[in-house]
């Protein structure tokens, strides 16, 4: 019976102690004010400025600075940072978060990164992970490097020192150390976070392991009670690296003073509160003096206060805008509409046309297997007999063409004797008979080739176009050849009268010369 209450009496204190550190995690349980000094932090975006300067922060030594975060030391052999406030502090209590990352390739790293809290700034290159040794202050140091081989690496340690004692590195200053813990804080897939807390003289640093994102998931580091540190020092961070290089990067460093609850009065805030009023009413007198001095200087430039609303549209303006572009909008789709529906009506039209030229041809024969197609009624036009009708038609075409080249070169074969007989180079009277006889010549072998055309037209008009047979022209509508050779020995002996009569008024004509 005894063992089993001395189990449930240990179980009790210990849920008791972890009750109590849990409660003392963060001063805000125990009703503390919280005032952010923006003049003692840094974060991101915009980290340093254009000129690479960070605000109120001097950093020197290997440090790099940019606008997402700090590096301290850089992942080479040797290098040492550091970088430190401008001014020393104005409170006795503070809150420190501070966000870090070490990276490096291999399984172990070199050296680490330290948080100071010193009377003085420390040096850029000193000895002890990038800082001063001999500080008087405290230092949380993150060291990385297991010096003395006992396998205790990476470790967290709070060292305090009055400015008197040199860090044990053969140790890892384990015969210094205030209090300490083993933390893993190298190559996390998140940023690793350390919570540093001093009040009431009571140091609490809490670490964040970097292993999720959820920001507030701390876990006690260490503790330690009646720590007395200086009043109005620098804070700093410092890195370093040796044999072994690791990227040491702070993204934030906030700082916050602890006031205790009746500290901040309600009077000192009213204080405040009409410092600020004041200053700002001074700013907006300036101004205004600024602007009329402006005015003075240059009047053209000026505008009233009535002009200005010519550049801004009033309600009533701004409703018509929204109506008119509503109906602009309404009309366009209707447009668009239209121009739709009348592509659809022309290509309608089409199908139209093309249905109908299709109605009257002839079916096409049944397919194998298919249903028999009734027959075409009797008398009626097949598609052969149009399509030989077409192709008579064409060749009829052609021998009219034929024909009329052939009797415009009879006219221009005319003409020219015509001419030659106008301009012979004798002025006597020239004997008509050879150029008649030729002129008959001509006539007699052009008739000759009419008739071989219109015959070489019978005959393809009267040739029969595979099984099918041009149907007997009616004798009221055609032409027959008879006729048409009469108009054409009639038309040649007009022709050759005329040119008889012509020659003769000639002849006579040059008897007077």
């Amino acid at each position: 019976m005894l063992p089993t209450f001395c189990k449930f009496l240990a179980v009790f204190c210990i849920l008791a102690w972890q009750t109590h550190a849990t409660g003392n995690l963060s001063p805000g349980a125990v009703g503390v004010h919280r005032r952010f000094e923006y003049k003692y932090s840094f974060k991101p975006p915009y980290l340093a400025q254009k000129d690479g300067t960070v605000p109120f922060w001097e950093y020197g030594g290997n440090a790099i600075a940019s606008s997402e975060s700090v590096r301290v030391a850089p992942s080479l052999r040797s290098q040492k940072g550091a970088i430190w406030t401008k001014s020393q502090t104005t409170f006795d209590w503070w809150d420190v978060e501070i966000v870090f990352r070490v990276t490096g390739r291999g399984r172990i790293g070199a050296d680490g990164l330290a948080f100071w809290y010193t009377t003085e700034k420390g040096d850029y290159n000193g000895p002890v992970f990038g800082s001063s040794d001999r500080w008087n202050g405290l230092a949380i140091i993150f060291d990385s490097f297991d010096n003395d081989n006992k396998h205790n690496n990476p470790y967290i340690s709070a060292v305090v020192n009055d400015g008197t004692k040199q860090y044990d590195h053969t140790n890892d200053g384990t015969t210094q150390l205030l209090s300490g813990c083993l933390r893993d804080f190298r190559n996390k897939p998140f940023p690793t976070r350390a919570r540093i807390e001093y009040y009431n003289n009571v140091l609490t640093v809490l670490i964040h392991n970097g292993m999720t994102n959820n920001n507030d998931d701390y876990e006690l580091c260490l503790r330690a009670d009646n720590v007395v540190l200086p009043k109005n020092g620098f804070f700093g961070v410092s890195a370093a690296t040796g044999g072994l290089a690791d990227d040491h990067d702070v993204f934030h460093f906030l700082t916050s003073s602890l006031h205790a609850a009746g500290q901040v009065n309600d009077a000192q805030k009213v204080e405040n509160q009409e410092k600020l009023t004041q200053e700002y009413k001074e700013y907006q007198d300036k101004l205004e003096k600024q602007k009329q001095e402006y005015k003075k200087d240059h009047p053209d430039e000026h505008k009233d206060d009535e002009d200005w609303e010519e550049f801004y549209e009033s309600e009533n303006q701004r409703e018509l805008r929204q109506i008119w572009q509503g109906q602009s909008q309404i009309a366009e789709h209707l447009r668009e509409l239209s121009r739709k529906v009348d592509e659809i009506i022309g290509r309608q039209e089409t199908t139209l046309s093309l249905v109908s030229r299709n109605a009257g041809q002839a079916l096409p024969p049944p397919a194998a297997g298919g249903v028999q197609q009734p027959a075409l009624p009797t008398g009626a036009v097949s598609r052969a007999d149009v399509d030989l009708l077409l192709t008579n038609q064409n060749v009829l075409l052609s021998s009219i063409r034929e024909i009329r080249q052939l009797v415009g070169d009879i006219n221009v074969r005319t003409d020219n004797i015509q001419t030659n007989q106008k301009h012979a180079p004798t002025a006597q009277i020239q004997s008509a008979g050879y150029d008649v006889q030729t002129l008959i010549a001509e006539m007699r072998d052009g008739m000759n080739q009419v008739k071989q055309g219109i015959s070489h037209v019978g005959q393809r008009l009267g040739a029969p176009q595979g099984a099918a047979q041009v149907a007997n022209c009616p004798t009221g509508n055609c032409v027959g050849v008879t006729l048409f050779l009469s108009v054409t020995v009639v038309q040649l002996l007009l022709v050759f009268i005329y040119n008889i009569f012509k020659n003769r008024s000639e002849a006579q004509a040059k008897k007077f010369y």
